[in-house]
C-alpha cells in the first residue's frame, strides 16, 4: 500500500471543529509563547477532546516547548482515538498486514495519521532516552511500511548507528539533533 498517495482519502484536519474550538486554536498560534496558548489549547480540547486537529495542536505545543512527558502523552491519545475508529487493537503491538488492510479499508487517511502518531511517539521516546521503547516502535513501523515511506527504517538505522544496542541510556547530542 502507498502510504504517501493522498487521493480519495479524507484527512484528519478536514473533521469539522466547532467554531469555538477553532477560535481557541487560532488564539494559541497567536499567543504562542506566552502562558494563555496552552490555556487557549486546553480549552480546545475540553470542547472537542476527540478531535485530531485538536489534539495535533496540543501535541506541537508540548513537542516544541520541550514538554516531552505531554506530548508523548497526547500521541498516545491520538493513536487510541485514530485506532479506535478504525477498529485497530489497543496495543500496537499487535499491529499486523492484516488489521492495516482492514484499517486501511475504513479510512486510509485516518490509518496514515495512526501510523504517524506511533512514529511521534517513538520520536518522543527517543528524546527522552526511552531508546529501546522507541526502537520496538520504530521496528514495527518499519515491518508494516516496506517501502519506508514513513521514514521509521532510516531513523532506525540511526540510532542502531549511535547506539549498537537497544539499552535505555541517553542518546548522544548528535541523535538527538536527529530526532528532533
Amino acid at each position: 500500500m502507498d502510504l504517501l498517495d493522498f487521493s480519495d482519502c479524507k484527512l484528519y484536519f478536514e473533521e469539522p471543529l466547532p467554531a469555538e474550538a477553532e477560535r481557541l486554536i487560532a488564539q494559541a498560534a497567536s499567543e504562542y509563547g506566552e502562558a494563555t496558548a496552552e490555556m487557549a489549547l486546553l480549552r480546545a480540547h475540553l470542547l472537542a477532546p476527540e478531535n485530531l486537529t485538536v489534539l495535533v495542536g496540543l501535541y506541537r505545543y508540548y513537542f516544541y516547548q520541550h514538554r516531552l512527558e505531554d506530548a508523548l502523552i497526547v500521541a498516545e491519545r491520538a493513536m487510541q482515538l485514530s485506532g479506535r475508529h478504525l477498529g485497530l487493537p489497543p496495543d500496537w503491538n499487535q499491529l499486523d498486514e492484516t488489521r492495516l488492510g482492514s484499517a486501511a479499508a475504513n479510512s486510509f487517511g485516518l490509518l496514515r495519521f495512526y501510523l504517524l502518531a506511533l512514529k511521534a511517539a517513538s520520536v518522543v521516546l527517543l528524546r527522552l532516552g526511552k531508546i529501546a521503547a522507541s526502537r520496538a516502535r520504530l521496528i514495527k513501523l518499519a515491518g508494516l511500511d516496506s517501502r519506508d515511506q514513513l521514514g521509521a527504517g532510516k531513523l532506525l538505522e540511526v540510532v542502531d548507528e549511535f547506539q549498537g544496542s537497544s539499552s535505555d541510556t541517553a542518546p548522544p547530542p548528535e541523535l538527538q539533533l536527529v530526532a528532533a
